[in-house]
């Protein structure tokens, strides 16, 4: 199933992100990890990209289980940093053979080596490129796109970034997902301006259960995400106490997906971490808003 056809249906629906293993010896229990939270039945779930050849491999073998194994709906990532157009068409052809219908096409993370490197010989040097070629190549594929609510770290302004997220979206992108949000008030703000700037595909919000206190840092590094202070005060008193900050986490991701299914926003997906606990947690705290039972 495409994912747009999901998201058209304008009912309340929650999808999980789960990421491939690094090493090869990681395999298996990230599978397992994965197919704990496919067993959830969320409205569908994606699979991040590995970097660098070596582990790309397993974002199309993990989406390619969950489909056929619990026919979960999967969203394969594709980016194509430092990629050639023969990598890209070899992996879109691979997708299409798996039967994955859609793809999430990034540019992908700069690493320090790649910034201080020469990109001007790449074939791609943004996500727009990799997007009309996913729709030339052919393949009937639901395409999605990023998008950063508190504008992209490397764009100048929240205005020309939204300019870049237009052109995007006229390349072809089906629909977006932000960056982690921790802030709803941000989200909302940041769907005006879209709606204003005449971008009117659907737009999920990104929620980062953040149930380890160590996570925080590396969620604001990744995202450059506002971390407001009812969050922070969450941390400084539970952030000692594992499993303290774990309950809180969850609890205070499915308080904002509530809060956004009360404001009208239909879909919500969760970075979840490869984390089957925690996507239960949050599920079960949603389960009677969307009609599930455990």
């Amino acid at each position: 199933m495409k994912i747009i056809d999901i998201l058209k249906k304008d009912q309340m629906s929650l999808s999980f992100e789960v990421f491939p293993p690094k090493k090869e010896t990681n395999f298996e229990s990230v599978k397992a990890a994965t197919e704990k939270i496919a067993e959830l039945k969320p409205a569908f779930m994606s699979v991040t990209y590995g970097a660098g050849g070596g582990v790309s491999q397993y974002t199309l073998q993990i989406a390619k289980n969950l489909k056929e194994k619990f026919n979960v709906p999967m969203l394969a990532h594709l980016t194509c940093v430092s990629s050639s157009k023969e990598t890209v068409k070899a992996r879109i052809a691979d997708m299409k053979a798996a039967g994955i219908m859609n793809v999430m096409a990034l540019r992908g993370d700069l690493t320090p080596e790649l910034m201080e490197g020469d990109r001007s010989k790449w074939d791609y040097q943004h996500a727009v490129e990799l997007i009309r070629d996913i729709k030339e190549s052919g393949a009937d594929f639901c395409i999605g796109a990023a998008c950063y609510p508190e504008k992209h770290p490397e764009s100048p302004s929240q205005k020309e970034d939204i300019q870049h997220l237009k052109e995007k979206v006229d390349a072809g992108a089906d629909f977006l997902t932000t960056q982690m949000v921790f802030d709803n008030n941000l989200f909302f703000n940041f769907l005006y301006k879209l709606r204003e700037a005449g971008v009117t595909c659907p737009v999920l919000p990104g929620i980062m259960p953040i149930t380890n206190a160590n996570q925080v840092e590396r969620a604001i590094k990744l995202s450059g995400s506002f971390m407001p202070q009812r969050f922070k005060s969450l941390v400084d008193k539970f952030g000692s106490d594992p499993e303290a900050m774990k309950q809180a986490g969850i609890i205070y991701a499915s308080d904002q997906i509530i809060d956004l299914y009360a404001n009208g926003i239909t879909n919500v997906h969760v970075y979840s971490m490869n984390k089957p606990d925690v996507a239960e947690g949050i599920l079960r705290n949603v389960s009677a808003i969307l009609g599930k039972s455990f």
